[in-house]
């Protein structure tokens, strides 16, 4: 082809298609993209700003400023978790393991060996006596390793000096904690231990219990008007070793409740 000056243009290869073109001709339309667009940026910041909570003014604050802002918006729909290979792993293990089958003869034993733990009150008891001796065991130690003597305590008379509810006079010194029992309430051993005595005390206190608790720890229970245990016996924690009396030195139905370190009477409150 020539054209006015008569010089030939040389004829090229046609033009190769636009491949982006033609991919963004065939994408779908998305009427919210071009709105958006429409809109521009500052009108996409004061919308975004104010549907996540951060107000319309503080939107229109920051198109001004041309800062960026990024809110995390917290999800409300369900999050689908996709399990983990390791664990869909053991979990096809586990459906895979064999059946255990046992003879119609054979004996299932469903019993298993007793676990004695800190938080057992007997068990911290012969921990602090196994360490030292009942003597240097502190008050704060030896609160609550005992357990009560009666199923509902109610102090009827403390330990220490006292006015004497039988002679009347004062500066009685009293060795126990008095609680308050009808006559014929079980009383309780105070923690695990062997009975050392069991029969009549010739100071006061009437039908008596004594029970040696190991490393110079013993309790004692007064004025009983009876007791089902003997010299020798060995009693757990909690059990009835007698019932409530007004035998003795008493004026009426109650419990004498002792406690007693190497042979010394100590308040029973640090005890229990």
């Amino acid at each position: 082809m020539q054209n006015s000056r008569g010089r030939r243009r040389a004829a090229g290869p046609a033009a190769a298609p636009r491949v982006a073109a033609a991919v963004a001709a065939d994408r779908p339309r998305d009427p919210q993209r071009d709105a958006r667009r429409r809109r521009g940026p500052f009108r996409q910041i004061t919308e975004f700003a104010a549907a996540s909570g951060v107000g319309q003014k503080a939107g229109i604050a920051l198109a001004a400023t041309g800062l960026v802002l990024t809110v995390t918006v917290p999800a409300t729909s369900p999050v689908l978790a996709t399990p983990d290979v390791g664990q869909e792993s053991a979990a096809v293990s586990a459906a895979a393991q064999p059946e255990i089958s046992a003879e119609a003869a054979a004996r299932i034993d469903f019993s298993r060996s007793s676990v004695v733990t800190q938080g057992d009150p007997d068990g911290k008891l012969k921990q602090l006596l196994s360490a030292q001796s009942a003597g240097s065991i502190t008050r704060a130690a030896s609160a609550g390793s005992l357990g009560a003597p009666l199923a509902s305590l109610a102090t009827a008379s403390p330990f220490g000096y006292r006015v004497s509810p039988i002679t009347g006079g004062s500066g009685d010194f009293h060795r126990g904690q008095d609680y308050v029992a009808q006559c014929g309430t079980s009383v309780l051993a105070a923690a695990s231990g062997t009975v050392t005595f069991a029969g009549w005390h010739q100071y006061g206190g009437g039908n008596r219990v004594v029970v040696d608790h190991g490393n110079g720890l013993e309790t004692t229970y007064n004025h009983l008007s009876s007791f089902n245990v003997k010299e020798g016996q060995t009693v757990s924690r909690g059990e009835v070793v007698a019932l409530s009396g007004t035998t003795g030195a008493s004026t009426g139905c109650h419990l004498h409740f002792e406690v007693q370190v190497n042979g010394e009477v100590v308040d029973p409150t640090g005890w229990l």
